[in-house]
């Protein structure tokens, strides 16, 4: 009798799971560090302009998006069809827009409550009274750096 066994040729080894954990917790520290959250959804039709002067500004300074124009087919049967104003997830008047302001200012650090800025995302269909309503609204509580976010084309492009 023998004590020794004799292998058994083609027999593959088992895979090694060792390393499995590791891989798992990369891949996860990986799609944390480079997935973008979404910020807001867009309930309003929103055709920017075109415009042939524009720049782009640094990703550093604090913005604060304010959409304004019709609601989409979706929310129309409850808030109309009316041009209406959207901060993050929410319609707002325009007398609500000052509060709103300023409850992100409050919550930025305070050498960036001076530099922020105010991005008007605003349809080109969009009626302009509105649009003066709500620059008021942000004048009156000194937010004075406003940018409006347009398409890259030319002047022809906003004439229907």
């Amino acid at each position: 009798m023998s004590k020794f066994k004799k292998k058994k040729d083609g027999e593959l080894p088992p895979v090694s799971t060792a390393s499995l954990p590791d891989i798992v917790f990369m891949l996860l520290f990986f799609f944390m560090t480079v997935t973008v959250m979404k910020d807001s959804d867009l309930m309003l039709v929103n055709k920017l302009p075109e415009a042939d002067q524009i720049q782009k500004l640094d990703k550093k300074d604090p913005v604060i998006y304010i959409y304004a124009g019709k609601p989409v087919l979706k929310y129309q049967s409850k808030f109309g069809t009316g041009a209406k104003i959207q901060i993050n997830d929410t319609f707002v008047d325009v007398k609500e827009v000052a509060p709103k302001v300023l409850e992100y200012r409050s919550g930025l650090r305070q050498e960036l409550r001076e530099i922020f800025i105010s991005a008007l995302k605003i349809d080109s269909e969009t009626n302009m009274g509105l649009i003066s309503d709500l620059k008021q609204e942000l004048r009156e509580i000194n937010a004075l750096k406003l940018m409006y976010v347009t398409r890259q084309g030319g002047a022809l492009g906003n004439i229907p």
